[in-house]
């Protein structure tokens, strides 16, 4: 489904972020706002602050035009008619927001996706006003907007995939790390940060410690800069006492909002942050919040909300937390974290999960991978989904995709494969932290580089033909790996290049071999001796990828070239392929003698057969792969 023009309702302080998102992912995009004086505020606060972003250098004057001549403001609904999706960002008000959805569902034409940016209520809910709950999800965004990668996409019981599918891809393009979500109370996130905050309050309430000190074991707990009562007081306390007003509704008495936070909230006062610190306090404080948001996590993992990696993604990149809840267990021992949960199931019956207590009895951590296989039909996907650290190589993640191969490998039914990365990265090099402690170590380094080369010989040698669609940055070991694939499409906003010698090393996983072998001596060696990146363009110039493409249209393209490939007869592909890679390590002869030899080997294959038969049938060959 093709997104090209986007309404959104709302101009506040998040409608306003969403709509200059939008424009700068290249989207036509009209805001609206009931009256002019509320428009003209709005469209002010994103001029405002694109300002900003000029005066940091983070956006040129041509750079703010182009995105300023997208943006079209409107206090007319009708005009959002022929939007291709449509975002409401009004108030969190139940009511109004059914209220427009039933009007937008009447307006806008039916093939316009709806999404609501609420953080409290049911996506369903406000779906069910509507005639499309089909094409109805939910694009939390959190704030603000603009900077904050973060996006829960929220997936309905009636949430068709297409759409799913639609607003994960509309997130990347805009420049967020989606994370999928089911329409949950709290989703994700909100679900354990509320809890953070409002257990935070109660601590405060039973008067186990004071709010300078919560806050400060807070921030040393979570590795965050503001604490929850200075981060209520920034973001507002009729949202923090609004959201845990709606979870005690959804929810009940584990959410109920805490007597402090009540009544700030009646007073319409902000948190006194005075006092001094007691460091006699500050263990308690944060065994508390620990316990709480580690049981809430599992719970959520365990309703099926987010998976372990999303719900760690979501703490790491929205909360900006040094590590999620998964994280932090592992971190502790899950044992330990079962025991600091003990005494808030005192008080709430039911509050540790059985997910979490199965995980102890295993003996093992957590399982939090950054490298996902999904195989559809013939076709499997490797994504690299370490976005918060630009799916920059270590080796855990080499061994996940070490494994990731292994299991392509194994599969019969795949035939083609497409190796990726999630958020504005394919891969930006190996890294640097792990690089630098084992620097020291000759043998470490040895053996880790040894490594990392035998999985990009796994990806070179798998009998399935690999197509990297980079997607991003693909810089040092990421291009590497990008050239130990048979196939490069790269979207037109990718960097690519070797920058290992402004860090005082070199190439190491096959840099100065497979680019010199693919784009000769003298483009490889400017490459490497300079260490500079770049653009897609140029790098389909002197032949590093295949193509380039849109953004918008890389997996797309990906898809299609891997679907053309897999209707062909995949032993014929396999030894093919064998035979290329055997043109970079022999000579002509011996070349031409290898060839010979796998051509004889296919002539004899059942695929052959069916091959000449469908062709001289003028029918579509069903090839099975068979050997004999």
């Amino acid at each position: 489904m093709e997104i090209k023009k986007v309404g959104v309702v709302g101009c506040g302080l998040m409608g306003s972020g969403i709509a200059q998102t939008a424009a700068e992912g290249g989207f036509t995009t009209i805001v609206r706002e009931p009256t002019q004086e509320l428009l003209d505020k709005g469209l002010q606060r994103i001029r405002d602050f694109m300002a900003k972003g000029i005066e940091k250098g983070k956006m040129t004057p041509e750079r703010r035009d182009e995105v300023w001549a997208r943006i079209q403001g409107t206090t007319d609904l009708s005009d959002l008619a022929d939007c291709d999706l449509v975002i409401e960002a009004i108030t969190e008000v139940r009511d109004a927001k059914e209220a427009l959805f039933a009007e937008l569902d009447q307006i806008c034409k039916p093939s316009t996706i709806f999404a609501t940016n609420t953080s409290t209520f049911r996506v369903a809910e406000l779906a069910a006003v509507t005639k499309r709950p089909h094409l109805f999800g939910g694009l939390h965004y959190f704030f603000p907007p603009v900077i904050n990668k973060l996006l829960e996409v929220v997936r309905t019981k009636e949430t068709v995939p297409e759409v799913i599918e639609t607003l994960l891809n509309f997130g990347r393009l805009t420049g967020k790390l989606p994370i999928l979500v089911l329409d949950s109370p709290g989703f994700a996130v909100n679900r354990f940060f509320i809890a953070w905050y409002n257990e935070a309050a109660r601590l405060l309430d039973e008067g186990v410690a004071n709010i300078p000190t919560i806050d400060e074991a807070a921030c040393e707990t979570f590795g965050i800069g503001m604490g929850p009562f200075k981060l209520i007081n920034v973001s507002g306390v009729f949202l923090a006492y609004h959201g845990a007003a709606s979870l005690y509704e959804s929810l009940g008495e584990f959410y109920k909002p805490a007597k402090h936070l009540r009544e700030l909230y009646e007073s319409n006062q902000l948190w006194d942050l005075s006092g001094e610190v007691d460091p006699t306090r500050k263990q308690a404080v944060a065994e508390r919040l620990l316990g709480v948001v580690c049981g809430v996590a599992a719970r959520v993992v365990e309703e099926g909300v987010a998976t372990i990696e999303d719900v760690d993604r979501g703490a790491t990149i929205g909360l900006r937390w040094a590590k999620g809840p998964f994280a932090l267990m592992n971190d502790m021992g899950l044992e330990h974290a079962l025991e600091l949960m003990k005494p808030i199931e005192e008080r709430h019956p039911g509050f540790i999960p059985d997910l979490l207590k199965k995980q102890v009895a295993s003996g093992k951590p957590w399982p939090l991978r950054h490298v996902r296989l999904s195989v559809d039909g013939a076709i499997a996907t490797i994504t690299m989904s370490r976005p918060e650290a630009l799916n920059a190589l270590n080796r855990k993640v080499l061994q996940e995709l070490k494994d990731a191969l292994a299991q392509v490998r194994a599969n019969r039914a795949v035939r083609v494969v497409i190796l990726t990365g999630e958020g504005n990265a394919f891969i930006a090099g190996a890294d640097i932290k792990e690089m630098q402690a084992l620097a020291a170590q000759p043998d470490a380094i040895r053996e880790f580089t040894e490594f990392g080369q035998g999985v990009l010989r796994d990806i070179e040698t798998l009998p399935q033909p690999v197509i990297a669609a980079i997607n991003g940055f693909a810089l040092g070991g990421g291009l590497e790996v990008a050239l130990a694939c048979d196939i490069r499409i790269a979207s037109s906003d990718a960097r690519l290049g070797l920058p290992e010698v402004g860090l005082g090393i070199m190439p190491g996983l096959g840099g100065t071999q497979r680019t010199t072998r693919l784009v000769g001596r003298g483009v490889a060696s400017e490459l490497i001796f300079t260490g500079d990146l770049i653009g897609a363009e140029e790098a389909a110039r002197v032949g590093l990828v295949n193509r380039v493409v849109e953004p918008a249209k890389l997996m797309e393209t990906a898809r299609q070239l891997a679907e053309r490939i897999a209707s062909r007869a995949p032993v014929a592909l396999a030894k093919a392929k064998a035979a290329i890679l055997a043109t970079q390590q022999l000579p002509l002869d011996e070349g031409l003698a290898f060839e010979l030899d796998r051509a004889i080997e296919v002539m004899a294959t059942p695929d052959r057969v069916e091959g000449m038969q469908a062709f001289i049938e003028k029918r579509q060959p069903v090839f099975t792969g068979e050997e004999t």
